[in-house]
């Protein structure tokens, strides 16, 4: 802890910014990948117990049945029963309008991360530039300046890069990481939703039901 607090003196104010970033970034991460933990489901599992009980006419008990997983996969199948129980001659449109509320909640804050990724080498520069300043400024006040206030200017100088860097890379790899979790997410959403849909029209032509605005 006194290592930390002494660098954290070292490095002059641009520490302390790129310790909250790391904490911004700390707490995004964590967010994101216990809310991705929490909605990670069994989509297959789902859909064969889905299809069991629509087979049946099981309404009530297949939305009760999505209302009770987890994730947006499963919200896009209880659109989609909701629209082909009401007779929707568009279902893949009900389905479409919950995947636009759905994937801004998967993808909510992570652009920070990359963003962070990004600035944070500019903000280790910024404290580069700061600390050859001080190097200037020593020599141009004193004609006789001492080799530890260089030291001390030169120190802070690389104390922020290498800290400013220490984050960012983890802030990249974290931000790759999110993104990859998201697009699987969405897969799996896209196959949930065409399966469902399929089963819905093969139902349809077997029972010969026609939708309710073809019946209008």
């Amino acid at each position: 802890m006194l290592l930390i607090l002494k660098l954290m003196e070292d490095g002059g104010p641009i520490m302390w910014v790129i310790l909250f970033c790391s904490l911004v970034a700390l707490f995004i991460f964590l967010k994101k990948v216990f809310q991705f933990h929490r909605e990670e489901i069994n989509v297959g599992e789902v859909l064969r117990g889905l299809f069991n009980v629509l087979r049946r006419d099981g309404f009530v008990e297949a939305l009760t049945l999505c209302d009770h997983t987890p994730g947006p996969a499963a919200r896009l199948l209880a659109a989609a029963i909701r629209a082909y129980e009401r007779g929707d001659s568009d279902i893949r449109k009900a389905v479409d309008d919950a995947a636009l509320e759905e994937i801004p909640k998967l993808e909510r804050h992570i652009n920070l991360l990359g963003t962070l990724g990004f600035v944070l080498p500019l903000i280790g520069f910024l404290g580069t530039v700061l600390g050859m300043m001080r190097v200037f400024e020593a020599a141009q006040g004193s004609e006789m300046f001492s080799a530890s206030d260089i030291a001390g200017a030169v120190n802070m100088a690389l104390l922020t890069t290498a800290a400013a860097l220490a984050v960012a890379i983890p802030c990249y790899l974290a931000y790759n990481y999110l993104v990859a979790r998201v697009d699987s997410i969405t897969l799996d959403m896209e196959k949930a939703s065409l399966e469902m849909l399929g089963f819905m029209e093969r139902r349809r032509r077997e029972s010969g039901a026609k939708p309710e605005a073809e019946r209008e």
